[in-house]
C-alpha cells in the first residue's frame, strides 16, 4: 500500500475521530467533568488524538521521499498536533459554485477564504476551551466561565488586545501566545487574499497589461509547435 492509497482510505474515519475529539474536549472543559467521567472522556481524547498520531507516521513511513513529503505536509503535522482542524476540510463543498467556471485565481482566493474562516473559528472555540481549562483552577484566575473565554479569544486572535480578561497561568499565557500569532498570520492572509482579488478586478478590462501565465505560454507554444509541424513536413517532401 502507497502514500496515497492510506491516505485515501482513512479521510472518512479521521474526520470522524475528529468530531470524537472535539465533542469530548467540549464536554470535558464545559461540563467541568470530574471522577471516572473525567478519566473516561480523557481517554477518549487521548485514543482518537493517537489516531492522528499514527496516521501521520504511517503516511511519512510509506512517503518515497520523506524528506519531500514532510516538508510539503506541513498542513497534516498541525492537523495531527491540533485533530479538529480535520473538520475544516469539510468546508471544501463551499469552494464549489455549480454552474460556474473560476479561474484558477479566484478558485484558489475562494478556498483561502472559506479554509481561513472555518479554521479561525475552529481556532476560537479550541482556544477558548484551552485556556478556560487552565485558568480556571487558578484562584486568581479572571476567565472562569466559556462565554468570558470566548470573548478573551475574539479579541486575542484579532490583536485588539482590550485588556479586560487576561491569562494569569503560564499555560493560559501560551494559548495566548499562540492566539495571537495565529491570528496574525490569518489577517496577513486575508489582506493578501483581498489585494489579490482588487487587482484581479482593476486589470480585468486590461488584458493588455496583463502578465502571461506560464500555462499560458505552454498552450501557445504548443499551438505554434502543431501549425510549424505540417509546414516542415511539406518542405521536407519538397526536397
Amino acid at each position: 500500500m502507497d502514500e496515497k492509497t492510506w491516505h485515501r482510505r482513512t479521510q472518512v474515519p479521521l474526520v470522524l475521530a475528529s468530531l470524537v475529539y472535539l465533542i469530548a474536549y467540549s464536554w470535558r472543559v464545559i461540563g467541568g467533568l470530574e471522577g471516572v467521567a473525567h478519566v473516561l472522556v480523557t481517554t477518549v481524547i487521548v485514543a482518537t488524538w493517537a489516531l492522528f498520531i499514527v496516521d501521520y507516521v504511517v503516511r511519512l513511513s510509506l512517503a518515497k521521499d520523506r524528506r519531500v513529503w514532510f516538508r510539503t505536509h506541513l498542513g497534516t503535522l498541525a492537523i495531527t498536533l491540533i485533530p479538529v482542524f480535520r473538520l475544516v476540510l469539510l468546508l471544501r463543498v463551499l469552494t464549489h459554485v455549480p454552474g460556474m467556471r473560476p479561474s484558477a485565481g479566484s478558485r484558489l482566493r475562494t478556498q483561502i477564504m472559506v479554509y481561513g474562516a472555518g479554521a479561525g473559528v475552529l481556532l476560537i472555540y479550541i482556544a477558548s476551551l484551552a485556556v478556560l481549562e487552565a485558568e480556571r483552577s487558578s484562584p486568581d484566575a479572571n476567565i472562569t466561565s466559556f462565554p468570558v473565554a470566548v470573548w478573551w479569544s475574539c479579541v486575542t486572535i484579532t490583536t485588539t488586545g482590550y485588556g479586560d480578561f487576561f491569562p494569569v497561568t503560564w499555560m493560559g499565557r501560551a494559548v495566548g501566545t499562540g492566539v495571537m500569532f495565529s491570528g496574525i498570520a490569518l489577517s496577513g492572509i486575508i489582506t493578501a487574499t483581498l489585494a489579490s482579488w482588487i487587482f484581479e478586478r482593476a486589470a480585468r478590462d486590461h488584458d493588455d497589461a496583463e502578465p502571461a501565465t506560464r500555462g499560458q505560454m505552454r498552450q501557445l507554444l504548443a499551438k505554434v509547435e502543431a501549425l510549424s509541424r505540417p509546414a516542415a513536413e511539406g518542405d521536407a517532401e519538397g526536397r
